[in-house]
């Protein structure tokens, strides 16, 4: 047997622990104090998600609240591409991690609500609210002080609506004229030559016929009032009869000014019948200075 040498050096002692493996992965942990995120397991390691999917979730769960996360942002984010990003935001949509649906705002713009969920099918942990302080007890000799309650505004009541505006009356004619009437009722059901979108019922014929017949009655050419009635129609015309009527009312036109008289023509010239000398008179006959009965009588 060799004998012990004392001077050798001994065996270097192991940095590992001794409950470390010997293979595999070891674990250099330390203890975070800020800017952390607690992600479970389930997560970490899924066997349903892809390792993209993974690693989003984990990313979304340590973005603060309103963050935006659509796919133009992540692929600006990551070296992914749009098709993998795409594909790994469905795959936590299936596993429940992640919620989009799809909300109109009041302004009418359609948004993307995402909700993220560290841990599927768990109720949300509730908020702590803040723990009502205890009165402060009272001290002796402290006089006592009630608070002078602030009297809450008056709320205004809400405004009133404002009336609508009565509409007015349909034109009628002033007297009654059969003929009128059938031509004003020929020029309504005529319209749907001019443009298919004014076909009137019989009904609204009737109705409408009156305020027809009084642009006639102001002497409106039958084929202007057809015109005026069928031209510059909407694009989205709905009610034919109610159209109508606006402009049967809006666009009347006044009646025309009564003609004023002729003036009196001058009597024709006549030949005097004694002096042959020209005068005006209505028939023929003898002029003033021939005329007898025009002699002015003695003085009395």
């Amino acid at each position: 047997m060799a004998p012990a040498n004392p001077s050798a050096p001994s065996r270097p002692a192991s940095r590992v622990p001794a409950s470390t493996p010997s293979s595999g992965v070891m674990h250099v942990n330390s203890r975070h104090t800020s800017h952390y995120t607690v992600v479970g397991n389930h997560l970490a390691q899924h066997r349903g998600l892809s390792l993209v999917a993974i690693g989003l979730a984990v990313h979304i769960q340590s973005l603060p609240a309103g963050a935006r996360i659509g796919i133009k942002c992540l692929t600006a984010r990551f070296p992914e591409s749009e098709a993998r990003i795409a594909s790994a935001l469905r795959e936590l949509e299936a596993a429940g991690y992640l919620k989009r649906t799809r909300e109109r705002l009041p302004s009418g713009r359609v948004v993307t609500r995402t909700v993220s969920y560290n841990q599927p099918g768990v109720a949300p942990c509730p908020v702590a609210r803040p723990t009502p302080r205890a009165p402060r007890p009272k001290r002796e000799h402290e006089p006592t002080s009630t608070p002078t309650p602030t009297p809450k505004p008056a709320p205004k009541p809400a405004p009133k609506p404002a009336p609508k505006p009565a509409r007015a009356p349909l034109p009628a004619p002033r007297r009654p004229d059969p003929v009128g009437a059938r031509t004003a009722h020929r020029i309504l059901v005529e319209l749907r030559r001019d443009d298919p979108r004014l076909l009137l019922s019989e009904a609204d014929v009737a109705r409408l016929a009156p305020a027809v017949h009084a642009w006639l009655e102001r002497d409106a050419p039958p084929d202007a009032v057809r015109r005026t009635l069928a031209a510059g129609l909407p694009p989205g015309l709905r009610s034919p009869a109610a159209f109508l009527a606006h402009r049967l009312t809006a666009c009347l036109p006044p009646p025309l000014p009564a003609a004023a008289p002729a003036p009196a023509r001058p009597d024709p010239l006549q030949t005097c019948d004694a002096c042959d000398r020209a005068f005006r008179a209505p028939h023929p006959g003898q002029c003033r200075d021939c005329r007898t009965d025009l002699t002015e009588a003695p003085p009395p």
